[in-house]
């Protein structure tokens, strides 16, 4: 079978690049820094669904994302889920948080209407020059 990304998922994100597993991606929403890790194997629901390999290289993935958003953000705390109500495919969410952003301390899903990046944003740029400094392939 042949990787395809959910239409919800190529709809609301835009691309960062691969990783050994995943296709990673930003959330397009400039309130929030966050990452999403898209597992290039069809068929996956949830994390048990991985294999044993696949599922340490999902754990690296997420620990070197957390430090891409770190290092540019310096966050208060960094969050990650993996839920799939909307989208089944698995795909997990890597989400700084600042005590600043504007859903603190409650969940950033369905918080206000998404903003947009814009094609030069300066913190659009500073995600993907970090992104370099972690990818592996």
């Amino acid at each position: 079978m042949n990787f395809s990304l959910h239409p919800q998922l190529a709809e609301s994100t835009l691309g960062l690049g691969p990783l050994a597993l995943s296709e990673a991606r930003i959330n397009n929403d400039r309130r929030f820094p966050w990452i999403i890790l898209i597992p290039r194997r069809e068929g996956l629901i949830g994390l048990h669904d991985l294999a044993t390999g696949d599922l340490e290289a999902m754990m690296l993935e997420i620990r070197d994302m957390s430090r891409v958003l770190n290092e540019v953000y310096s966050p208060d705390r960094i969050n990650v889920g993996a839920l799939g109500n909307i989208v089944p495919q698995l795909h997990v969410h890597v989400v700084a948080r600042l005590k600043a952003d504007p859903a603190w301390p409650g969940p950033v899903w369905g918080a206000g209407s998404p903003l947009p990046y814009d094609a030069a944003s300066p913190d659009l740029e500073k995600i993907r020059e970090a992104f370099k400094n972690y990818t592996s392939i």
